[in-house]
């Protein structure tokens, strides 16, 4: 709305008749719009006799929202503006008003420096979108839950995010044309004292042809056996033409033979062979023999997400949008997002990525799960009561659809589970997303609304918008370039905007 009444697209409303004259000079700059915290203040001093303190506290009160604190100043307020001789629809439609804003607002120097941040920001990510998604993939690196997200905005973006490559790979992030390079040092089990000597020996050296070429040209520190068995479940040998599989049954002894041969031109044992223009015994060493075969994909990725704490090259959950997206009422990152301090029911789906079993002090047997989704992943805790029903149904990648409340009393969301149900992963793509609303309901702001929430989603399947009055109803088409990819969330978008029944995949 500030930008539409800032360039004269909409009119400047008053929040309620009276409240036009008296907020006026308060609310003139931005266009009768509450956007700064000293507004909001300036406002409570004005129409409702606060003093500054008073106005503070109101301020706090609404930045915590607490309940009961907010009754409180409530009631004040109120009493303040009907005293100064306002109706009680202008005490309301003012309230109304300023309660949403403590999701949003700031102190208007903060509120200005985060405008200037957002618009280099925005800018960036418009105009170099591989280089800005790799900075941001790189600031969050020890965030997993973060980096999924980003992971997924990339998917949406279009821009791939490929395996790390000892060949390709720096240490963080890097853009690589319009694609986006996973970093070394994100691997488990390898150090960054590695990942320097394998970018340093590249350097000097040229790239690796095969694995025993990347043995023979690295330094000493970087053939250590943990650090090549995450280098091989992390796929960073993948561009050498070697399978994962075949790589694991060899690298122990292959290993080891190079750290023997190693040694032993450290202290000048093959110089020998060299001065007389004979072929190095070290040579048949570097010569490994990878065997055939791979592992098949489920394996691939168990392994990939446990060196690299996310499914990078694919994802058990690809393809499997249209069913999360139905039984789901939101994604794992609107949760996280949330925060709410009351306990919210909600029905989230995704892949169970860990499952721990264990017993209370009476004895009573409980678990804790995680529960992943295409955008996050969250713990739910299963206590004895509920356990008892689901035990048999929860195990390690298992794809669910889970039931339960949110609990925000620590710093990080968890669930509180109450039910389990194993989703059936053999249905197709049922068909078009239909949203269903009352015509009386398609004013232009929902319809602006509607829109952005569909071009927050885009993908292959179509949008039908079902108009039902009484009896009555109509079914329409939306165009081509409303379709979707029928998410999580999506649908939790669409029935926070329009309502739970409003939806259906």
């Amino acid at each position: 709305d500030y930008a539409d009444r800032k360039n004269n697209r909409k009119p400047v409303v008053p929040i309620h008749p009276e409240l036009d004259e008296p907020l006026r000079e308060i609310l003139g700059e931005t266009y009768g719009l509450v956007i700064y915290q000293e507004q909001v203040m300036a406002i409570a001093q004005k129409v409702a006799g606060f003093s500054l303190a008073s106005a503070d506290l109101l301020r706090r009160a609404m930045g915590k929202k607490k309940k009961k604190e907010l009754e409180q100043q409530y009631a004040s307020f109120s009493a303040g503006m009907i005293e100064r001789g306002f109706s009680a629809d202008a005490v309301k439609a003012l309230w109304d008003t300023l309660l949403p804003f403590c999701d949003y607002g700031f102190n208007k120097s903060h509120g200005a420096g985060y405008a200037v941040v957002s618009y280099w920001t925005a800018y960036l990510k418009a105009n170099y979108p591989a280089e800005y998604m790799a900075a941001l993939l790189t600031s969050v690196r020890d965030d997993k839950d973060k980096s999924a997200i980003y992971l997924a905005e990339c998917r949406r973006m279009g821009i791939k995010v490929l395996p790390p490559c000892v060949n390709s790979s720096d240490a963080q992030f890097t853009p690589t044309g319009t694609d986006i390079r996973f970093g070394l040092t994100a691997i488990r089990n390898v150090g960054s004292n590695v990942v320097t000597s394998v970018v340093a020996t590249r350097s000097v050296k040229g790239e690796f042809t095969d694995f025993g070429d990347f043995l023979r040209k690295v330094d000493a520190v970087v053939c250590n056996k943990r650090t090549i068995e995450a280098l091989i479940k992390g796929g960073a040998f993948d561009s050498l033409g070697h399978p994962r599989r075949g790589l694991i049954n060899v690298f122990e002894p292959a290993v080891d033979a190079v750290l023997d041969t190693k040694r032993a031109e450290a202290i000048g044992q093959f110089d020998l062979f060299g001065s007389l223009g004979a072929e190095s015994p070290a040579d048949d060493v570097f010569a490994v023999r990878v065997p055939p075969g791979e592992w098949d994909k489920k394996v691939l990725l168990q392994f990939e997400r446990e060196m690299l704490g996310l499914y990078v090259s694919d994802h058990p959950l690809f393809g499997l949008e249209h069913i999360l997206g139905a039984a789901a009422d939101m994604s794992i990152a609107a949760v996280h997002a949330e925060s709410a301090e009351e306990p919210q029911s909600v029905t989230l789906t995704g892949i169970l990525s860990s499952v721990k079993r264990r017993v209370t002090k009476a004895g009573a047997p409980w678990a804790s799960v995680v529960l992943e989704d295409l955008e996050g992943s969250i713990e739910v805790m299963f206590f004895p009561t509920s356990y008892a029903q689901v035990a048999l149904t929860i195990a390690e990648d298992a794809i669910v659809a889970i039931k339960g409340r949110t609990d925000a009393r620590e710093d990080t969301v968890k669930i509180i589970g109450s039910d389990v149900i194993l989703l059936d992963t053999s249905l197709g793509p049922r068909g078009p997303v239909v949203v269903t609303m009352a015509p009386v309901r398609c004013t232009p702001p929902m319809v602006d609304r509607l829109r952005d929430v569909l071009a927050t989603h885009p993908g292959t399947t179509e949008v039908h918008l079902r108009l039902v009055n009484g009896d009555r109803e109509h079914l329409l088409q939306l165009g081509a370039g409303y379709r979707v990819t029928p998410s999580a969330g999506l649908m939790g978008d669409l029935k926070a905007l329009l309502g739970p029944s409003s939806v259906s995949a």
